[in-house]
């Protein structure tokens, strides 16, 4: 492209003027509010179901957890059944004293 082009997609680029932003229609927000409270309480009992089973499936993914720690903590398992990482990882902390 040649200078003179440039300059001139430049200059009109420069001399464009910016949309106007969209407005809502008339009257949008009023409808809007007026539907939302003809539904009564319905989306603030179904968003609160919603938190109670978010809780519920938390508290059973952490008591799941718990349970697998614990019994894996209370193996008594020789050095020779861990698997080779657990071995790697025995070294590594034998070796920096931990």
């Amino acid at each position: 492209m040649n200078d003179k082009a440039l300059e001139r997609l430049m200059r009109s680029a420069a001399q464009a003027k910016e949309p106007d932003p969209a407005d809502m229609p008339f009257g949008f927000d009023t409808r809007v509010l007026a539907l939302w409270r003809s539904k009564g309480d319905g989306t603030v009992i179904g968003l609160t179901r919603l938190v109670q089973r978010i809780t519920l499936v938390a508290t059973a993914v952490i008591v799941l957890a718990t349970a697998a720690v614990y019994v894996e903590l209370n193996q008594n398992r020789e050095p020779s059944e861990m698997n080779e990482y657990a071995l790697a990882d025995a070294a590594i902390q034998d070796e920096l004293g931990q």
